[in-house]
């Protein structure tokens, strides 16, 4: 079977992590936290002034 890319989408706090990563684990796929990603870089960039803090 060839792996795919599965995007789950949903409001906050409606269960999409807990869905993600049994998911993954019963597909033997990589469970990757996007949104941690995306905070991660966007703490990098503002703490090297890459980007400017806008508030």
């Amino acid at each position: 079977m060839s792996k795919i890319t599965v995007a789950i989408d949903g409001y906050s706090s409606c269960g999409k992590s807990t869905l993600a990563k049994a998911l993954a684990q019963k597909l033997n796929y990589n469970y990757i936290d996007t949104g941690a990603m995306y905070r991660a870089v966007t703490i990098y960039c503002l703490r090297n002034n890459i980007i400017k803090d806008s508030r």
